[in-house]
């Protein structure tokens, strides 16, 4: 077997270990007001047990009940993407990182939510747990799609780490196979890519477990690879995300290296922070050239909020954890947060910019904003996901059950509390039909429930973030917290 070869299958097996539960436990589970309580705490991995917990059983449940009033102009779906693992020999050696995909989704249409769906994705390596064909044509890599769902030209895709291929989803969330769009393409993608709204050119970053390069793709806005560049690193690196703006493509060159003995030595998946490699920024013209690189203190950028071109110089805001960040614990000294790199093209340095020191994650901005200035943002709370990466309670209590709204033009934020030991998610903006300013729409959130212990789509007025839920649409199933999705609109 060649070396290559050999470092696909040793990270498809770290990444896909787990065993298939009995047919019984993945069939559809019938319509209930709640679903059974999350698995109970002494599994040694907090990423199994409370609003964690994955689910065992796939639901489908039709006519919603809802609290409150949906907006009629609210058409479409929200989709939501995460770990959702099939089965398990040993927890303790369980990452959360590589459970299986499962994708959920609700429909509005016409003031109706008219179903939930909750659907695992048949990449191979579940597919292959649960005992079905693989769809389409198979690569050693596409063991799970977990970390992403997006729509694109009228497709729907889930997206895994940059190792793998996007697997296309009809609109009920059934598995098509892997994309190669339109026969273009037949590598591999990250899990965040960026639309760009003036284009429509869907741009990725991804890089591969046996290369010393990642691949910048350019996708047409007709769905076809337009153009690939390969771009050395001298290394194989983990970079998971990335930022864009009208004229760049700015690049993380962050020391999270792959090492194959590290599984050997006792972790869950093989990359590894190196403290001999520098961090570094990069930012590659659109246009064609080559990728001009800044040194830049040691910090682990998780998620990019968005990033715009300003005179000469490239603003980028992110959330930050500080270095080292272990990829095997999901861990840091201290807990993350926003910060603004603006990079001085000119004079080749950045200047850093803490925007929020309070605990969050899951940046975003509204679609049409990508790659160009923007002034709003929003982030979710992170106390769940402190207790779990081993900081315990936040500095501030109360940051635990919420949704922020950044207002950058100003410095200031708002709060959208949510009851005591709810759980809130990644929120995605959706704009009003006729909207003139950029934060005139709607919020969307999947909220934990603990009184029902299942999970509610919760629609916030934008412009009136603090007050009332527009609307709580009450789901028949718990959906585990993380990680990424997207509004798809339309029927």
């Amino acid at each position: 077997m060649s070396q290559q070869m050999s470092r696909r299958h040793a990270l498809a097996a770290g990444l896909a270990a787990g065993t298939a539960f009995g047919a019984a436990a993945i069939g559809a589970a019938p319509a209930m007001a709640t679903q059974p309580a999350p698995r109970k705490r002494g599994s040694g991995n907090p990423f199994l047990e409370g609003e964690f917990a994955p689910v065992p059983f796939e639901v489908t449940e039709f006519d919603l009940t809802v609290t409150g009033t949906i907006p009629k102009e609210l058409t479409g779906r929200l989709l939501r993407n995460g770990p959702n693992v099939l089965g398990l020999e040993d927890p303790l050696a369980h990452h959360w990182l590589v459970g299986d995909g499962m994708v959920h989704g609700v429909q509005l249409r016409d003031g109706k939510a008219e179903w939930y769906r909750s659907r695992w994705v048949r990449a191979k390596g579940t597919a292959e747990k649960l005992g079905e064909p693989v769809r389409g044509v198979p690569a050693e890599t596409d063991f799970a799609s977990n970390i992403n769902v997006i729509g694109f030209r009228g497709k729907t895709l889930a997206l895994q780490e940059g190792t793998a291929r996007p697997q296309e989803l009809t609109d009920e969330l059934y598995t098509v196979g892997p994309c190669d769009f339109n026969g273009t393409w037949a590598g591999t993608m990250s899990a965040h890519t960026k639309l760009d709204p003036g284009t429509g050119e869907l741009h990725s970053v991804s890089y591969d477990e046996s290369t010393d390069y990642v691949q910048y793709v350019v996708i047409s806005a007709a769905g076809e690879v337009r153009s690939t560049r390969k771009i050395p690193m001298g290394g194989t690196i983990l970079m998971h995300d990335f930022a864009l703006t009208e004229k760049y493509v700015v690049l993380y060159d962050q020391p999270i290296m792959f090492d194959l003995d590290a599984m050997e030595h006792g972790q869950k998946i093989p990359w590894v922070w190196d403290t001999k490699r520098p961090n570094r920024v990069g930012y590659l013209p659109r246009a064609g050239g080559a990728v001009t690189w800044i040194t830049v203190p040691p910090s682990y950028i998780s998620h990019t909020l968005n990033s715009y071109d300003d005179g000469g110089d490239i603003v980028v805001d992110f959330v930050e954890f500080p270095a080292p960040f272990s990829a095997d614990r999901l861990s840091t000294s201290a807990p993350p947060a926003l910060v603004r790199w603006t990079i001085d093209r000119a004079r080749g340095g950045v200047r850093r910019t803490q925007l929020d020191d309070r605990p969050q994650e899951f940046p975003r901005v509204p679609d049409a904003q990508v790659s160009r200035r923007h002034r709003y943002g929003y982030t979710a709370a992170t106390a769940d996901f402190l207790k779990a990466y081993g900081h315990g309670s936040t500095p501030d209590s109360a940051f635990s059950n919420g949704l922020v709204k950044h207002d950058l033009a100003t410095g200031r934020s708002q709060f959208h509390r949510f009851p005591r030991h709810a759980s809130a998610s990644e929120a995605v903006f959706v704009p009003r039909s006729g909207a003139r300013a950029e934060d005139d729409g709607y919020v969307l959130s999947y909220v934990h429930n603990p009184d029902r212990n299942a999970s509610d789509l919760v629609v916030l007025s934008a412009q009136d973030f603090t007050g009332k839920p527009i609307a709580q649409i009450h789901l028949p199933s718990r959906i585990p917290l993380g990680l990424h999705g997207s509004w798809i609109a339309g029927a």
